[in-house]
């Protein structure tokens, strides 16, 4: 069955960084899109960033642009963000995302906080 398993998160200082990673079984992981999302508190989850199967074709959420990047390792199954600069309003659980023969399918979450 799939599963997605993140790991990284934690608390950290305004303008540090951290970096989160996902790991992938259960389905051919080099065939199909990643994503990363967040959900703050009292927000909606949106979209952070995700990335084709390749790794070729990236897309990132306005508010972390420039900062965030996305990566994917198809031999280990793993897809990461690195987050630098991180800002107060980063804080949120940091969920890994992938559709899978017509079914979505997110890890439980890593939480991020981000404050001084």
């Amino acid at each position: 069955q799939v599963q997605l398993v993140e790991s990284g998160g934690g608390l950290v200082q305004p303008g540090g960084s951290l970096r989160l990673s996902c790991a992938a079984s259960g389905f051919t992981f080099s065939t199909y899109v990643m994503s990363w999302y967040r959900q703050g508190p009292g927000k909606q989850r949106e979209l952070v960033a995700l990335i084709s199967s390749t790794g070729s074709v990236t897309d990132y959420a306005d508010s972390v642009k420039g900062r965030f990047t996305i990566s994917r390792d198809n031999a280990k199954n793993t897809v990461d963000l690195q987050m630098n600069s991180l800002k107060v309003e980063d804080t949120a659980v940091y969920y890994c995302r992938t559709s899978y023969r017509g079914s979505l399918y997110w890890g439980q979450g890593t939480q991020v906080t981000v404050s001084s």
